[in-house]
C-alpha cells in the first residue's frame, strides 16, 4: 500500500513542528540537523535537515529550506471522524493565521473550513459526510 507523506519545507522547522504538535496533538518522532552531518558549518548546524512529525494520526516530514514561497496551488486536507476534533484543529490552525472559509456545515453534509496557518500552509479541515 502506498502512503502519502507531506514534506513541508520551512523557514523555521522546529518552531513550525511544535505549532502542529500543539494544534493537532502528537509529537516530534525524530530530528536531524545539519550539525549532525560531517563538515557542517556554524551557520547551518542548528537548521533542520529532516524532521518526522506524528500529528493527527499521520506522519509529516519537515526541513529548513528558507526562504519559502508558498503558492495557492495545493491545500493539505485533514478529515476527522468527529466534529469536535475537526473544530479544535481548525481553531488551533487559525491562531495567528487567516480563515479562508469559515468552519461550518456544508450542503454535502459534512463540516468544512479552509485556513492558512501562520506559516503560510493552507489546510482544509473536514468531517466525514454526515458527521
Amino acid at each position: 500500500m502506498t502512503k502519502l507523506r507531506p514534506y513541508l519545507y520551512c523557514d523555521h522547522a522546529k518552531e513550525q513542528a511544535q505549532f502542529y504538535v500543539e494544534a493537532f496533538g502528537g509529537e516530534i518522532i525524530s530530528m536531524q540537523t545539519y550539525g549532525d552531518m560531517p563538515g557542517s558549518t556554524p551557520e547551518t548546524e542548528d537548521k533542520v535537515m529532516h524532521l518526522v512529525l506524528q500529528a493527527a494520526g499521520l506522519l509529516f516530514y519537515m526541513a529548513d529550506a528558507g526562504p519559502i514561497e508558498r503558492g495557492n496551488g495545493m491545500d493539505l486536507t485533514l478529515e476527522f471522524e468527529t466534529e469536535e476534533e475537526a473544530e479544535e484543529a481548525f481553531r488551533n490552525l487559525s491562531k495567528f493565521g487567516t480563515v479562508l472559509m469559515p468552519f461550518e456545515r456544508m450542503f454535502w453534509g459534512s463540516m468544512f473550513g479552509r485556513v492558512q496557518d501562520m506559516f503560510g500552509v493552507r489546510w482544509q479541515i473536514a468531517t466525514q459526510p454526515g458527521h
